[in-house]
């Protein structure tokens, strides 16, 4: 897996699929997600003509870790709480803008000026940073069951809310037995409990590391909104939110569509916070036009 510095502080792992005369495509993970979690779905975009890259977060598989920079989850919670947000920024020692250069950093590493960018998740609000902040370097945007960084929109129900701030087993077994936990916000037709624990399964012995996942989530929650930004935007933007997405509400998705112009909004039944393979065709073709 090769590793390339993207700043003098940052190193990414990452990985390419296609022919590198094609179109880029740049895929940005989720919050505490490794890359594998593209598995199968980037040979898929590359069979269509796109060359794509997909990359680690910092703080996440086997990219640069911040291991100097400890964050305690609850005093960073209770200060955000509290309305102390200088505390909590003096705590998070990076910004969903420092993850954003990341991935234009491997870019320009690579040697590619300009690419598609496609998010999901917490990837989607990093794919949104780099196309309010460097619009230049971003040819479309994709934004995928994400949202804009407005507390109002895309809540996340209680039960999801539980299992994504719950406890998370430490040992091999556990985390990937607690994987099935993550149906609470899968398809509800699509779900699969074996495909949640072969990804954990494969994730944990990759990369076991959990220090960084208060990182990014500071990184995350500091951000604030970005509607002001997604309003002044100027280029082709496609907003793809699974319709049984109980984890990041589609309102999410609906409200980013609303805020970029000429956006193309695509809500999909039978999809959650996850991409089964199932759907697979649905969003390929969905890429796939948008990135011709």
């Amino acid at each position: 897996m090769p590793i390339i510095d993207v700043s003098p502080a940052v190193s990414v792992a990452y990985e390419t699929f296609g022919d590198p005369s094609d179109p880029a495509v740049l895929l940005v993970m989720g919050f505490s997600a490794q890359m594998i979690a593209w598995d199968g779905f980037c040979r898929a975009l590359a069979e269509r003509g796109r060359y794509v890259i997909r990359y680690d977060n910092r703080d996440c598989g086997l990219s640069t870790k911040f291991d100097d920079h400890p964050v305690d989850v609850g005093r960073f919670i209770g200060a955000v709480s509290s309305g102390d947000i200088a505390a909590a920024v003096a705590m998070v020692p990076y910004t969903l803008r420092d993850m954003a250069d990341d991935g234009l950093g491997l870019l320009t590493a690579l040697g590619i000026e300009r690419a598609h960018v496609v998010g999901s998740s917490m990837g989607g609000m990093i794919a949104q940073t780099m196309a309010i902040s460097r619009p230049e370097r971003v040819l479309s945007l994709t934004s995928m069951m994400s949202s804009t960084g407005e507390p109002e929109y895309g809540r996340p129900s209680a039960e999801a809310q539980a299992v994504l701030s719950g406890p998370k087993p430490s040992d091999r077994e556990g985390h990937v037995a607690a994987a099935e936990r993550e149906l609470v916000w899968a398809s509800k037709r699509y779900g699969n409990a074996g495909a949640l624990r072969d990804l954990a399964a494969r994730s944990f012995d990759r990369s076991s590391y959990r220090a960084g996942v208060g990182r990014q989530l500071g990184a995350m929650i500091l951000a604030g909104s970005r509607a002001d930004g997604l309003r002044a935007l100027d280029l082709p933007a496609l907003v793809i939110h699974g319709l049984d997405d109980t984890l990041i509400d589609p309102s999410g998705g609906r409200r980013t569509a609303d805020l970029i112009p000429g956006s193309t909004l695509l809500l999909v039944p039978d999809m959650g916070h996850d991409r089964p393979r199932e759907l697979w065709p649905t969003l390929i073709d969905a890429l796939a036009d948008h990135t011709g």
